[in-house]
């Protein structure tokens, strides 16, 4: 590697390579070491890698020193993201850059844009079967007009987030249409068998994604002359990792991103990396070592990039995904368990299940962050919950209960929801539920004044929770102005079967230009979501990191999360008003009221509190505590 860099790259390099090299060489060796060919192969990774790092423009090699010298820098209060497609928020790659300064007036220093580079031709699970990694889709722009972005976001304090699928590719990639061609090299780089008897095998102890749109993991290919692994959709063919030609290609790819001057990667579908027969072929021990030496690669060629995992997994396998001391693995991982909980609390007028997810979630380890969210371009999945939801000599009981919160979301008994059920025709399954958040909240049916008072509250309630839970916040476009499902998917043939497009809308220009009036939903909305975040921006205390415990309460509606000592987020999830003591003397931060004694919260209220007086409550965890602790 170091060979092939010029003179002023090398001293730096080499001091990088000592540091993650050894995690590298020792994961892959793991994988491939049994291989004949490992150390040639090893060394022509590593030669790449060095020509990659070579190539990163200056300006990225100047923030890669800051960030190496300051690797906690994304964990601050003052961190706030936002996601959006680029085609339903700006149009194009230039459109989106016309938006920048509506970013930059809601705080946002994180932009995640949904999947950008070409998909495949035709449906494309809303471009995430990716057919070309080093190309953006043409109806959005170009190479050149992502590094103008790029750059322009990074003038304006906001990193670029791009969604990086590693564990399939469209099957008119380039892969996919040579191993369809006869290349035995490329039809390496995919799972592919000649009859059902080892898919069979395999689908036994399989789960299914999209057991309506697409059931079964396996799809044949008469081209291939058989079964090629297809976890998602029969268009997205799995990679096969086993072959250290796909790491060697993803990693080159995922650099080539980073020197247009991305600075994050969701990394989809991290679960499923690894296929191991007899398991459900999730969260292998392999995938780990595969996202520990892309990190490894990531701490020597651009140490400025953050790596994010979305696994949507149970909240006590969220940890791995974080690695360890000797080998980290990503930054950031989602709280899809603390998202998922939340709505579930307003379900059932009820925090316990929150409650147990926050116990159950452990302090972060150095330079990492959780993300925290209220909604996202997918479904809520409940199944993340049944840990929580369950009890241990009732295998059925958490089932049953996450069916009745999905049902509750659906709309069903007379519930203010409106949102829908998603890839199940079992009325008794608890897969998923799509909407908006205002739409679920309940903004969509409300008929009067006060209906519509109570939705906003339910609203802020949730956001109120993830900008103080102590993790890296993201708002989904269109929430800060409480924009409302888009039914328009049941007239689009190819996404008609996808309730997912529920939460997919335009971006609402006529309430953006609204979002001011304090007459208007919108402008309602965006007031109350603003004072949010500038509050958060100027508490220490709500940095991800930083001391979080559990406070009782004394009613199963309230939630009290105290953050250090001087600081109470309180959250009232029944729609009755609820009343709780405190110890001590309180400014409310969100109308500057001093409180004492006790507090009573409106229905569905939330209050963010501040200790006024010097002595420290001993209800309120100190300094030294950590997350996951009922104080």
């Amino acid at each position: 590697m170091l060979a092939v860099l010029p003179e002023p790259l090398r001293a730096v390099a080499a001091q990088r390579l000592a540091g993650a090299e050894p995690v590298l060489r020792q994961r892959l060796a793991g994988l491939y070491g049994e291989r004949a060919d490992f150390l040639p192969w090893l060394g022509e990774l590593m030669e790449n890698i060095g020509r990659l790092h070579a190539a990163r423009p200056a300006a990225l090699h100047q923030q890669d020193a800051l960030r190496a010298a300051q690797p906690d820098w994304f964990l601050g209060q003052q961190m706030l993201g936002y996601c959006a497609y680029v085609q339903r928020f700006g149009g194009t790659l230039n459109g989106v850059g016309e938006r920048i300064a509506h970013l930059q007036e809601l705080g946002v220093s994180y932009l995640h844009l949904l999947p950008f580079l070409r998909p495949r031709a035709g449906e494309n699970d809303g471009g995430f079967a990716v057919a070309n990694f080093d190309q953006v889709d043409p109806a959005l722009g170009s190479n050149a007009d992502l590094e103008a972005l790029t750059a322009r976001l990074r003038g304006a304090g906001i990193s670029l987030c791009s969604d990086f699928i590693l564990n399939h590719v469209a099957d008119d990639h380039a892969w996919a249409q040579g191993a369809r061609a006869g290349d035995p090299a490329l039809r390496a780089m995919f799972h592919v068998f000649p009859d059902r008897a080892l898919p069979d095998r395999y689908e036994q102890t399989l789960g299914q994604v999209f057991p309506q749109a697409a059931p079964g993991n396996f799809s044949h290919v008469e081209e291939l002359g058989g079964w090629v692994w297809t976890t998602f959709y029969p268009y997205q063919w799995d990679l096969n990792y086993a072959n250290p030609a796909v790491f060697a290609e993803m990693a080159a790819a995922l650099l080539r991103l980073a020197n247009r001057g991305i600075e994050v990667f969701r990394l989809d579908s991290t679960a499923f990396l690894w296929k191991r027969e007899g398991t459900n072929c999730m969260n292998q021990p392999e995938a780990h070592a595969l996202l520990q030496a892309l990190r490894a690669v990531v701490a020597i060629a651009a140490p400025g990039v953050l790596l994010k995992a979305e696994a949507i997994v149970p909240t006590r396998q969220l940890p791995a995904y974080f690695g360890s001391a000797a080998a980290p693995e990503c930054h950031i991982a989602y709280h899809s368990s603390l998202m998922a909980a939340g709505w579930a609390a307003l379900a059932e007028q009820d925090a316990g299940l929150l409650r147990q997810v926050i116990a159950a979630t452990p302090a972060l380890p150095p330079a990492a962050s959780w993300l925290s969210y209220v909604r996202c371009h997918d479904d809520i999945g409940w199944n993340v919950l049944r840990d929580e939801a369950g009890a241990a000599d009732d295998p059925t009981a958490a089932a049953a209960r996450l069916a009745r919160i999905a049902r509750f979301f659906s709309g069903a008994d007379g519930s203010y929801a409106a949102g829908a059920a998603f890839q199940s025709s079992d009325p008794h399954a608890a897969h998923g539920s799509n909407g908006m958040a205002a739409s679920l909240a309940g903004l969509e049916t409300a008929r009067d004044a006060e209906q519509r008072a109570a939705a906003r509250r339910r609203l802020l309630l949730l956001h109120g929770l993830a900008l103080s839970f102590g993790a890296l916040p993201v708002l989904y476009m269109g929430d800060e102005l409480a924009q409302q499902n888009d039914y328009s998917y049941t007239t689009r043939p190819q996404h008609a079967m996808d309730s997912r497009w529920l939460q997919r809308p335009e971006f609402d220009l006529q309430r953006w230009a609204g979002r001011d009036d304090p007459h208007s939903e919108a402008g309602q909305v965006y007031a109350a979501l603003r004072q949010l975040v500038r509050l958060r921006r100027r508490l220490p205390e709500l940095a991800a990191g930083a001391p979080l415990a559990q406070q009782r309460s004394g009613d199963p509606a309230l939630l009290a999360l105290a953050r250090g000592a001087r600081f109470l987020a309180l959250f009232n999830f029944s729609a009755q008003p609820r009343g709780m003591a405190l110890d001590g003397r309180w400014t409310v931060l969100q109308d500057d009221r001093v409180i004492e004694s006790s507090v009573t919260l409106e229905p569905y209220g939330m209050l963010w509190l501040a200790r006024t007086d010097d002595a420290v409550s001993p209800q309120i965890p100190s300094m030294a505590a950590t997350q996951g602790t009922t104080a």
